[in-house]
């Protein structure tokens, strides 16, 4: 574990880490639909009631920042209805929620590439981004048109156009670098990244900064994961050593307590 991660002390007396950054890939959302016999935008709607909860559980366990997977890019190949559809929730709840957000002094960011949304969705953005700018509460990231590898494009973009400006040597590129051109490299890097729906992999999200993200996969679908889905998940979480590619005598050496 890490100095940086939060305590907690549940009922039956053990100790919960708390994840500063926690990430979500909301899963599952048509198969809960089809499962219910339903249209696949009412699983959509579900998994929207799914974020309140969410929401309220990174109160009550005091996690700083958390991060969801809302819209891909690869998402605009899906059928048209259901981008459209996709694209109105995003819309609605960004017209219905923020201003409660911002109530309760939290922050609101977006990453991924903008230029493919309509201008008014675009305002959305920025206006729920500038209404909550000065809150110091928690952070909720969305992430839409957003993929890992666009991610790490477009930092390696702008560092190219720095070395073509005479402003930077490509000697002088370095993993920290990279990493200050990431999207929110102010923030702590995701300390957990949950999957619902039953798929084991992290599907372009956030490539870079899951280096070392420990990774949390359940067969529960988005719109039934609930409060308690979530504790489970911060419980598992706290049984994992996070080593940061060091052994545990290197992790001794690093802070000074080779001795102890």
């Amino acid at each position: 574990m890490t100095s940086q991660d939060n305590f907690s002390i549940p009922e039956d007396g053990g100790v919960v880490v708390i994840p500063r950054h926690v990430a979500i890939i909301m899963d599952g959302n048509n198969r809960w639909a089809k499962r219910g016999g339903v249209a696949g935008v009412t699983g959509h709607r579900a998994g929207v009631e799914a974020v309140r909860g969410v929401l309220r559980a990174c109160k009550k366990h005091g996690v700083e920042v958390l991060t969801l997977f809302a819209f891909s890019s690869e998402n605009w190949g899906r059928p048209l209805p259901e981008v459209r559809a996709l694209l109105a929730l995003l819309s609605r709840y960004l017209r219905n929620e923020v201003r409660e957000l911002h109530k309760d002094g939290i922050r609101m960011r977006f990453i991924g590439e903008r230029g493919r949304f309509s201008q008014r969705q675009q305002k959305l953005m920025e206006r729920s981004e500038n209404l909550t700018r000065g809150n110091t509460g928690a952070t909720v990231v969305i992430a839409v048109d957003y993929g890992g590898q666009w991610d790490i494009a477009q930092a390696a973009q702008r560092l190219a156009r720095q070395v073509q400006e005479g402003k930077l040597q490509p000697r002088d590129i370095t993993p920290e670098l990279i990493d200050c051109n990431i999207s929110i490299s102010d923030l702590p890097k995701p300390d957990l990244c949950i999957r619902t729906g039953g798929d084991a992999r992290i599907s372009n999200f956030m490539l870079w900064q899951f280096a070392y993200t420990e990774l949390y996969f359940t067969d529960i679908l988005w719109p039934d994961f609930n409060e308690a889905d979530f504790a489970r998940a911060l419980a598992e979480y706290s049984l994992r050593e996070r080593r940061f590619g060091l052994r545990d005598t290197d992790r001794l050496a690093a802070s000074g307590n080779a001795d102890a």
